[in-house]
């Protein structure tokens, strides 16, 4: 028996560590950690909540629009107004180039190099020295491939700051839809970016995954874990809300189940704060620090459905579309991740195809004075929820359950492992000294730590 330590795993979202349990070659045991405290809601406290979608955004780079989209669904249930149905296609489309530059920029920049061997030099190196199974050639043309994704992920930025203003941290969208007009000039510019996105990733992206995993095929047998997927949709359609990804739960692979918001608590007993009560809903927490906790070893706290752990992100949405349902293991993320890039680039064509230019994108409101409101939907690495209350048009109480928290949550009150802790079980190790099987795992989840723990004053 042997304990591990890999911190930090990530190549940018530093603060998650992971200790394992090596016996005879297999991971028997793992504990992830989040290292990161911060405190985004209490900023919101005290502040219009018409700030929440401008404010959200700057909890993370790489995902903003998602923080801006959700924040705008409590709005919209808080204020009790809708879009318009031009505001709706274009806050799905700020969203989709979003998503599409995340999930470019997951594959060619965080997970590349767990499988291709980069130049000698930083920050290429150190690296593990094993492994690296492709051939010089096929090596090559992927790191150049990975050169041209960093300007294609620019380019999806590009298009998102046609109707945002900027990216990332978009300026536009609002409850009832997006400040910038559909004009026949912008339009076409989002498509010319559209369509190049769409050649790219259909030519590239997809190929370049399909390569990886025809050298690494034992890699569709690890990584497994529980098997439980849920999705909170995104993308609604102008006036019904029927969303592109629809919602749904589904547990140890099995049939589709209606979701149901309710049933979702967090819990804390592994976690770094105190609390009288160790599980409450979302809307009842409390987030009172204490690093000192016996046995805690994350910030992040354990959020569960009906007490299960539960997986988000692209497989899951695979899963419950009917899009991809090949199997669970770290290429199936990875292959179900690059299908729906090009998914959501041909969903943005239709978009883009129903917009009558110059139609009004949003509507003037005015807020009551008190209200709340959540806002759900899925984001780049899994199911993502903004709980808003105010009083005297000032926020009360601001609290955010993200992607991460769920897929990378620590044991909960039953002693129940995360979803990514299980993935690790069972990982075959070959240097106990490198670990680069549990980093593939690991990062095969898209973690953003930077997202993950947030800190609120109840």
């Amino acid at each position: 028996m042997a304990m591990q330590t890999i911190f930090p795993v990530t190549r940018i979202h530093e603060p998650l560590r992971a200790d394992v349990e090596v016996q005879n070659g297999q991971i028997v045991d793992a504990w992830l950690g989040a290292h990161l405290f911060r405190g985004f809601e209490n900023m919101l406290t005290g502040r219009d909540p018409r700030d929440a979608a401008l404010f959200t955004q700057r909890i993370c780079g790489i995902c903003s629009g998602a923080h801006a989209v959700v924040a705008s669904m409590a709005q919209q249930q808080a204020f009790g107004v809708v879009p318009t149905p031009t505001g709706q296609q274009l806050t799905n489309l700020i969203f989709a180039a979003d998503i599409i530059q995340n999930h470019l920029r997951h594959f060619y920049i965080l997970v590349l190099y767990d499988y291709v061997k980069g130049p000698d030099m930083p920050p290429y190196i150190p690296r593990p020295q094993a492994d690296f199974r492709l051939p010089p050639k096929v090596n090559a043309e992927l790191l150049q491939h990975a050169k041209e994704a960093v300007l294609q992920s620019m380019r999806a930025h590009e298009a998102m700051a046609v109707f945002g203003a900027k990216a990332p941290m978009q300026q536009t969208i609002m409850p009832t839809g997006v400040t910038e007009q559909a004009s026949v000039e912008r339009l076409m510019a989002y498509s010319s970016i559209l369509q190049e996105l769409t050649e790219w990733v259909e030519n590239f992206f997809i190929n370049d995954v399909m390569v990886i995993a025809d050298y690494y095929k034992d890699y569709y047998s690890i990584g497994t874990g529980y098997g439980n997927f849920m999705s909170f949709g995104m993308f609604p359609a102008p006036v019904t809300g029927e969303r592109a990804f629809k919602p749904g739960l589904i547990v140890n692979q099995g049939r589709l189940e209606q979701l149901d918001v309710n049933h979702i608590a967090e819990e804390i007993r592994y976690s770094w704060y105190k609390d009288e009560q160790e599980r409450r809903t979302v809307p009842e927490g409390r987030t009172i620090p204490n690093r000192d906790k016996p046995d805690a070893y994350s910030w992040i706290k354990a959020p569960r459905y009906q007490a299960l752990p539960v997986e988000g992100g692209p497989l899951a949405r695979g899963f419950i579309n009917g899009d991809y349902r090949r199997g669970v293991s770290v290429m199936d993320r990875l292959v179900a991740r690059a299908k729906e890039t090009l998914k959501i680039c041909r969903l943005a064509q239709g978009w883009l195809n129903e917009i009558v230019p110059d139609t009004p994108s949003c509507q003037q409101f005015t807020p009551p004075e008190a209200g709340a409101g959540v806002g759900l939907t899925d984001a780049m690495r899994g199911s993502l929820g903004h709980w808003m209350e105010y009083r005297h048009n000032k926020v009360t109480h601001y609290q955010v359950v993200t992607p991460t928290t769920w897929s990378f949550s620590p044991r909960d009150n039953q002693g129940i492992r995360g979803p990514v802790e299980q993935a690790l079980i069972g990982t075959p190790v070959a240097d106990g000294t490198n670990l680069i099987e549990a980093g593939r795992v690991i990062r095969s989840f898209d973690p953003c730590f930077t997202c993950a723990v947030h800190m609120l004053e109840h």
